[in-house]
């Protein structure tokens, strides 16, 4: 199986309508629901949503020394939300559940498969 990252990204600036207390509980319990269906069918492995980029920090190391500014790391006003670590069987059950997710939260979803690392010690 692969794992892929399904992440969503905010835009600065961009605002949707506001939901009432009630709609924000059915949104909630709506998104435990499909992790709760993730998990039963193994593909859930992590997610979590992000603060904003204006709580972030960039760690660079020149020549040894460590920096530390304040992020984001890119000048763009489209930064990384929240996101979802899975595994699939293949890229259209990833796009499955990343079809879910996005119907749930009404934001697009980026689906990338993880690089597969060779086992320590494996030959290649």
């Amino acid at each position: 199986m692969t794992e892929y990252l399904l992440s969503t990204h905010s835009v600065e600036g961009q605002t949707r309508p506001p939901m009432t207390p009630a709609q924000m509980q059915e949104s909630f319990q709506e998104i435990l629901a499909l992790e709760a269906e993730m998990k039963s069918a193994g593909a859930y492995v992590f997610g979590g949503g992000l603060h904003g980029p204006d709580t972030s920090t960039v760690v660079r190391v020149t020549d040894g020394q460590v920096f530390t500014t304040d992020g984001p790391f890119a000048e763009s006003k489209e930064q990384l939300a929240g996101i979802y670590i899975v595994e699939a069987d293949d890229l259209d059950a990833a796009l499955t559940w990343a079809a879910r997710t996005a119907a749930l939260i009404r934001q697009p979803i980026e689906v990338r498969p993880f690089r597969q690392m060779p086992a320590p010690g494996a030959a290649g």
